[in-house]
């Protein structure tokens, strides 16, 4: 239950993340909403750091936490500017459905073997995750942006998972904080080499920071849940984020809970009912 738990609170802090950047995004620089996002991450995950208790990490902890950061900032790169082109309801789900499979393929590929009850969980999420983010009909500028960008994110954000999860449990925070570090230098790289070293401006700063912060409480999460119970588990579990940038597009902007997404936020919670009568591993 305990892998459960973790796991939704994950999916929160990824979704409150998407949702607090995208804003940002639609005022300001994709790339100086991602510079301010990850510098508040990395001093999140530092002021954690001390109370993981562990010791300094392998090597292969912190190189497996660098190859998940580098994975991480080119998708959070890719969903902010799909984003900045489409609805959320565009690139959201489709990176969430990618994450979730690529991740799912990797955990059976490791070996893990989830129960019947938890694998059909697992299948009933990927088209939750698809209703609950799905948008009115509407028309869009560049929807094929969103879709492109939301395939690319997708597929970072799964070997983002896979290298919390292989970087494993005896470091501490450590590979979290490699994971960050990484995401950090890579934005700074970016944002030198195209004249986007500016902060945004007060709005969208702070929407940056509120990303960054809540983003690092999701990775910070799912680094414990993937170490309880199976990747294939967490992973779907966690990408179930795109129901609460939806539920706060709905909140706070108004956008319509059409039947399919109402439809959606049910499947969702027929999942995790069903992942946790049959055990997270």
């Amino acid at each position: 239950m305990l892998t459960i738990l973790l796991s939704l609170v994950s999916a929160a802090g990824y979704g409150s993340s998407d949702f607090a950047a995208g804003l940002a995004t639609r005022r300001a620089s994709v790339i100086r909403v991602t510079v301010l996002a990850e510098a508040f991450s990395v001093a999140v995950v530092g002021a954690a750091l001390p109370l993981s208790g562990a010791d300094l990490p392998s090597p292969q902890a912190v190189a497996w936490g660098s190859v998940a950061g580098l994975a991480g900032v080119a998708g959070a790169m890719a969903l902010y500017l799909g984003f900045r082109h489409a609805a959320f309801s565009v690139a959201a789900p489709i990176s969430a459905v990618g994450a979730a499979g690529f991740s799912v393929l990797a955990g059976l590929l490791l070996g893990e073997r989830p129960t019947a009850l938890a694998l059909a969980g697992i299948i009933l999420a990927l088209p939750a995750i698809v209703g609950v983010s799905a948008s009115a009909a509407q028309e869009h500028a560049r929807p094929f942006a969103g879709v492109a960008a939301g395939l690319v994110a997708g597929a970072c954000f799964a070997l983002l998972l896979v290298g919390l999860n292989q970087a494993g449990s005896r470091s501490g925070l450590w590979p979290v904080a490699a994971v960050q570090v990484a995401e950090l230098v890579v934005a700074f790289a970016v944002a030198a080499a195209t004249g986007n070293m500016r902060l945004p401006g007060t709005r969208p700063g702070w929407l940056a920071a509120a990303a960054g912060a809540t983003g690092a409480a999701g990775t910070i999460s799912y680094f414990f849940a993937t170490h309880e119970g199976f990747l294939a588990v967490t992973a779907v579990l966690t990408s179930l984020y795109p129901a609460v940038t939806i539920v706060l597009a709905r909140a706070l902007l108004g956008e319509r809970l059409t039947r399919l997404r109402l439809a959606g936020l049910a499947l969702a919670a027929a999942c995790v009912a069903l992942i946790a009568a049959g055990g997270a591993g």
